[in-house]
């Protein structure tokens, strides 16, 4: 079988959880060919690992490097039927009543650009006019980036009042220029509808799309799809709306634009949704956040990530002093900011304690790490807060402290806890995304960023020896019973076989680029276990469903304290922090902010640049 992997910012380019993945998978799974297409920063990313012989080919296409010089947009009649598709386009994220044409509009639009003229036309001021037309008509009647009334579903717009912003000519550029970036998956050389002598194979020649991510990554598989009928599976490690939401949060653009952006990426995360014909979250909490979204429920798999518990044995003594360990890259995501904060509680009730951080800066989030150091100065925490970097065995981060640490404002299901966990070492997460479907009840669970329930948990177990002992040999037998690399790869290899397509059905892909019909979904009909949660492995019954469920075993008895066990996660149990939204509106958070140069955001996937605000 060809299968045709799509990464934005990860794999094989970078290092991090979704690239850990993939590399997992592909080394898996041998009885296939792999050709990895990867959307990355500026197109000069080195490979950051070692590929099997059965992967195929690597082609990018870069996001974010400088157009090309000389561009020019196509004239004549081409010019207009792209000029109307791009107003159906934009009429799509700027009319509610207009949504229902977002998807069309984005498929007429990428076979136009097969000739390659969509970025110059996008950088033209016909682009501009159109834009400043259709925004200046909502501006009138009332809607994003207006001063009008609500949306007919009752939702107020973001930026309706009367203190609303006028758009402004940086607006109609910064908008604009975001879009010209992220529609770029839409002109890379992938699509032609036969293999070329000498060339790479193209999309249309895969037996299976596997986007590793949502958004932006999905895109080349939504067109496979759409133009040859490639049966297109969508993998969510976390959710990637709601990581657009957090990011734009304080992104320096100002709130028409933002909305702008933001209902581009939630209509192609329901196009995404609607086309995909398998969706495997990372968790449970993920897929209600993607039924909320509109996908079919009929067509989600929840498939968790695992580890060789060969790589991850005991870690053995703990340090002779009391010792919080972090794994992770430095990152606003990651939020240290809290974690620190909650530190310096902590010595106030174990004076000698260590905090030893491990991890690199990814490039552009130097700033980030600047202002942890400047913290660690202000909380007189010198000495006791070690920034260790990247180090050589994951393993040796985990044994460096008798309790390892997660302080995240989001994750999707974090390597970090499954592997420490697997190592015998209790946790402290904060519930966000699938913490509490990992941890059970062998770990502390406390709300996102705040510093004194964080505080108060690690704490309650720098000085509990043997609560600390009995949480990890509880968690070793979890991790090691429920979430493996074997689980994990037999889930997407019975996946790949129900949904790749005959080989014979693309033997001949060298005629003209046509529509295909869509592919059967997956329905629970196509076999066992299709739609619900791997089953629980045999002979583990003191391990608890994470999907929740009757089999669930009792909380350990714990000391009274403001942390909890973590409790398993029932499918209809409403989420607190970071729920979904109620409906699929641009979030109410967005307020005006100060206009200032684009500084570079890291993806939350990967490490991916680009040019626009902080996540932070």
């Amino acid at each position: 079988m060809r299968v045709a992997m799509l990464t934005e910012g990860t794999y094989p380019h970078a290092h991090g959880g979704v690239s850990v993945w993939c590399d997992q998978l592909v080394r898996g799974l041998p009885e296939h060919d792999f050709h990895l297409h990867a959307l990355t920063a500026s197109g000069h990313e080195q490979l950051a690992w070692t590929l099997p012989e059965h992967v195929r080919a690597v082609r990018t296409q870069p996001l974010w490097a400088a157009a090309a010089p000389g561009g020019r947009p196509p004239a004549g009649r081409r010019r207009r039927r792209y000029l109307h598709h791009y107003e159906a386009l934009l009429a799509a994220l700027l009319d509610p009543a207009a949504e229902d044409g977002f998807a069309e509009s984005l498929y007429r639009l990428a076979e136009l650009a097969r000739d390659g003229g969509l970025p110059a036309l996008l950088r033209s001021e016909d682009a501009l006019r159109v834009l400043d037309r259709l925004w200046a008509a909502r501006a009138h009647a009332g809607g994003p980036g207006a001063s009008g009334g609500p949306h007919p579903d009752g939702t107020p717009y973001p930026e309706g009042g009367p203190d609303a912003p006028p758009v402004t000519v940086r607006d109609l550029l910064a908008a604009t220029d975001l879009l010209e970036h992220s529609l770029r998956p839409l002109t890379a050389p992938w699509y032609a509808p036969g293999a070329t002598p000498g060339e790479e194979p193209s999309l249309a020649s895969a037996d299976l799309g596997h986007a590793v991510s949502g958004g932006l990554a999905a895109l080349p598989g939504l067109l496979a799809k759409r133009f040859f009928g490639t049966p297109l599976l969508l993998t969510e490690h976390g959710v990637y709306l709601r990581e657009r939401y957090l990011g734009y949060r304080d992104a320096p653009f100002t709130r028409p634009v933002r909305a702008l952006l933001l209902a581009f990426f939630r209509l192609l995360t329901v196009e995404t949704y609607r086309a995909a014909d398998a969706i495997t979250p990372g968790n449970a909490y993920n897929r209600r956040w993607e039924e909320r979204c509109g996908a079919d429920p009929a067509r989600i798999r929840t498939v968790y990530n695992g580890v060789d518990p060969a790589d991850f044995p005991p870690a053995g003594p703990e340090p002779a002093v009391p010792t919080l360990s972090w794994a992770g890259r430095i990152d606003p995501i990651k939020d240290l900011v809290t974690l620190l904060q909650a530190f310096a509680l902590v010595r106030e009730g174990v004076p000698g304690a260590r905090l030893r951080l491990f991890g690199p800066t990814p490039p552009g989030n130097e700033p980030y790490r600047d202002r942890l150091v400047a913290l660690v100065r202000d909380l007189d925490l010198g000495g006791a807060v070690t920034f260790e970097g990247r180090v050589p065995r994951i393993t040796d981060a985990y044994a460096a402290g008798g309790v390892v640490v997660l302080s995240s404002v989001s994750e999707g299901f974090p390597y970090t806890l499954i592997e420490a966990m697997a190592c015998g070492r209790p946790t402290v997460a904060t519930d966000v995304g699938g913490v509490r479907e990992a941890v059970g009840d062998t770990g502390l669970v406390v709300p996102p960023r705040s510093p004194r329930a964080l505080a108060d948990a690690c704490t309650v177990l720098l000085r509990d020896a043997g609560l600390r002992g009995r949480l990890g040999a509880a968690a070793r037998h979890r991790a090691v019973g429920m979430f493996t690399v074997e689980r994990a790869v037999t889930a997407f290899r019975e996946i790949y076989r129900d949904l790749a397509r005959p080989t014979a059905d693309h033997a001949d892909r060298s005629g003209p680029l046509t529509h295909a019909d869509r592919s059967r979904p997956l329905t629970h009909a196509d076999g066992p276990g299709h739609g619900a949660a791997p089953d629980r492995a045999p002979g583990r019954e003191a391990a608890a469903d994470p999907e929740g469920g009757r089999n669930a075993p009792r909380a350990l008895a714990l000391p009274p304290a403001r942390p909890r066990p973590a409790r398993p996660v029932a499918a209809d149990r409403p989420e607190q922090p970071g729920r979904p939204p109620r409906t699929l509106r641009t979030p109410r958070f967005l307020s005006g902010v100060r206009a200032g140069r684009a500084s570079r955001v890291h993806d939350e996937r990967g490490g991916l640049e680009r040019e626009g605000g902080s996540p932070e």
